[in-house]
């Protein structure tokens, strides 16, 4: 029988200093306090379009939803307030409320036409240059 205790002490792996070290496969010890490395977030990544594209389509969904909604809140919150400003003959001799019920549909209109505008104009471009780095191909070849 030989003396040597390499055998029952296998030696451990200690990683570098750069590797990654998880918190549950090695404890510190009691006073030592292990510090990661903090991550930066990149904004020239691979994920800048995607994260452009995402503000681009927010903003242009939120642009939207308040033009016609709130068209339909200030209607809805002048009938509840001045019932006698909305029961007023207009110039064309309709009550006020009633016009601006009509005007309502106009505006719904003219909202979903900016919202196609400001898409094509400022979302699709992003989103085809997502498309684009995401398959490789130039704008006139075929998407797999």
């Amino acid at each position: 029988m030989s003396s040597d205790s390499s055998e029952l002490y296998p030696a451990q792996h200690r990683p570098g200093r750069h590797a990654f070290v998880s918190p549950a496969a090695h404890s510190p010890a009691p006073r030592e306090v292990r510090r990661l490395p903090v991550r930066t977030r990149s904004w020239t990544g691979p994920h800048r379009d995607l994260r452009l594209l995402r503000r681009a389509a927010r903003r242009l969904r939120r642009v939207a939803t308040f033009a016609a909604l709130g068209y339909f809140a200030a209607f809805l919150t002048l009938t509840v307030a001045r019932p006698s400003l909305m029961t007023r003959p207009a110039p064309g001799g309709l009550p006020t409320g009633l016009l601006l019920a009509l005007v309502q549909l106009p505006v719904t209109w003219l909202a979903v036409l900016v919202y196609e505008f400001t898409a094509r104009r400022y979302v699709d471009p992003l989103a085809r240059q997502v498309r684009r780095h995401a398959y490789g191909t130039a704008e006139g070849e075929p998407r797999p």
